[in-house]
């Protein structure tokens, strides 16, 4: 590991919680937008669907980050 990825992981690690606090903050917040645009929405199945939302933008990146996309951010 050279120090740049070595400094590159220790802020990533600095940063964990956030950056899953953020997730978890998106998820939330369109979650209660759903319930003010869809007041009878079922909350299960419209936590479900956004998960499966997340989870397809999420592989999106993933594949962009594997083609090197981001290389040079």
């Amino acid at each position: 590991m050279n120090t740049t990825t070595s400094a590159t992981q220790k802020d990533l690690d600095n940063r964990r919680n956030e950056v899953r606090g953020d997730l978890e903050s998106l998820f939330k917040s369109n979650l209660k937008i759903t319930d003010w645009n869809v007041p009878e929405a079922d909350d299960q199945n419209a936590a479900e669907i956004l998960i499966n939302i997340l989870q397809e933008k999420l592989d999106e990146i993933k594949k962009d980050v594997q083609s090197g996309r981001y290389k040079n951010y």
